[in-house]
């Protein structure tokens, strides 16, 4: 296992190891979860702001209320970043999710990937394929305030998904290998960038907002959704309240609002 420092500096050193705190950029061979790490590690170290833990291989990724993110070793990109400062509300909380969501969304436009759209609430989607997911986990602590640990999974070079029939990776649908330790970075820089535009306009978050709809995966188009109790309905993505929920209007003209795991898009 190495770490990265943002001195560009390698040593080889075990997980017990006490990492400087001037370390921006840690790079783990292998881990169970990137988020989990700097959870842990924050606890007992400051740490500066923005700093980034990259795993090549991620033995017990999460995503969303749980779920599982699995991804091969080397091929994909694994990541989490600290964040601090932010004056997060339940408002201002749904903006960081959108705003992150985009800024994945600025790294990959920019190898001019396209037909790319953020899912609700913040599934990246490329040809109706899902190719990465993000976990911001928003934590509260008497030593260190309110701060975010977002974690990144992006399939990047891996070509086979076994009984994952929506999943694919970038190198699949646009042909093109990336370097995944320089992508990281940009996908930092682009995270970095978002939340320091979050901090000057948190009562004011209607580009963003705008941004997010118009990335918006089959909003306006009728969909098959299935409920908690597995009953399935037709409706159509009309909006994304103020706390984040996905606003649906269905055949009866009338309109209904779910959370995450309240409802899901059969597509």
């Amino acid at each position: 296992m190495y770490y990265f420092l943002s001195l560009f500096l390698a040593l080889n050193i075990s997980l017990n190891t006490v990492i400087p705190i001037f370390m921006q950029y840690i790079k783990l061979d292998a881990i169970p979860s990137t988020n989990d790490f700097l959870k842990d590690y924050v606890k007992n170290e400051s740490l500066k702001n923005y700093t980034t833990v990259i795993a090549r291989e991620q033995t017990n990724g999460k995503g969303q209320m749980g779920s599982i993110w699995k991804s091969q070793a080397g091929k994909n990109l694994t990541m989490s970043i600290y964040v601090h400062g932010l004056e997060l509300n339940v408002k201002s909380i749904v903006t960081l999710n959108k705003s992150i969501a985009l800024s994945i969304l600025d790294v990959l436009r920019a190898f001019e990937f396209d037909n790319l759209t953020i899912k609700w609430p913040n599934d990246i989607m490329a040809e109706n394929k899902k190719i990465g997911g993000i976990l911001i986990e928003n934590i509260h602590s008497a030593t260190n305030g309110i701060y975010s640990i977002i974690g990144v999974g992006l399939n990047i070079n891996q070509i086979f998904f076994d009984n994952l029939p929506q999943a694919s990776s970038t190198k699949l649908l646009f042909g093109k290998e990336l370097d995944v330790q320089k992508l990281a970075k940009k996908v930092a820089k682009a995270i970095k960038s978002r939340c320091e535009i979050l901090k000057k306009s948190i009562n004011n978050t209607q580009n963003i907002d705008e941004e997010y709809w118009n990335a918006l995966y089959k909003k306006n188009s009728p969909i098959v959704f299935e409920d908690v109790s597995g009953a399935k309905f037709m409706g159509i993505i009309t909006g994304v309240s103020s706390i984040g929920l996905l606003q649906i209007k269905k055949e009866d003209d009338s309109i209904s609002e779910f959370g995450i795991k309240e409802v899901k898009m059969l597509y």
